[in-house]
């Protein structure tokens, strides 16, 4: 809910005590304060004039290694590598707990806005209109990890995320987004 209250009040839709909530919780929080300057230095960044363009990100390839030849010592290897295989798969692993994670764009003109991405297994996932102001979000539980994704405005424009500036190619000429979760707690 904090994490709405700061872009409901950087879009100007809170009412009156929204606004005295928002007020109280940026005196008595400091990290709920510091949140609010991050995003609204972010949204003063968008919002800027002179932004044409946001630089595409290029990764090295990696180079493969290769076996050269079997030799006596790489059975060993092979059976130390089963060995601790089955080790680490046999000792119960910790839940792979999941992070609530809040999508949002900003598309006044648009009727309906979904998000596709890696995290969702390409599924699209549809957003909901916050406000007046033309913003759109959804907020969905992910587990840490990279993951790409586009949205799709109107069911056929796919675009990548504005605030994201990490991007590839995907393989149909289009740009997805490249999305790193990170578990803060």
């Amino acid at each position: 809910m904090k994490n709405e209250l700061i872009s409901l009040f950087i879009d100007d839709e809170l009412d009156l005590d929204d606004k005295l909530s928002f007020v109280e919780t940026v005196h008595a929080e400091a990290v709920f304060k510091n949140e609010a300057i991050e995003l609204l230095n972010q949204e003063k960044m968008l919002r800027a004039d002179g932004v044409e363009r946001v630089p595409e990100v290029r990764f090295k390839e990696q180079r493969v290694w290769r076996f050269p030849r079997l030799r006596p010592i790489y059975p060993l290897a092979v059976a130390l590598a089963m060995l601790l295989l089955f080790l680490v798969t046999s000792t119960p692993q910790q839940e792979n707990t999941k992070v609530p994670y809040r999508f949002v764009i900003y598309q006044p003109d648009a009727t309906r806005v979904e998000i596709a991405g890696s995290f969702s297994g390409w599924k699209s996932i549809p957003l909901k209109k916050v406000g007046t102001e033309g913003y759109w979000e959804t907020v969905q539980e992910v587990p840490p990890g990279e993951y790409r994704l586009c949205y799709i405005i109107e069911g056929d424009k796919r675009i990548p995320d504005p605030t994201i500036v990490a991007r590839e190619r995907d393989d149909f000429g289009g740009e997805n987004s490249i999305l790193e979760v990170i578990n803060k707690s």
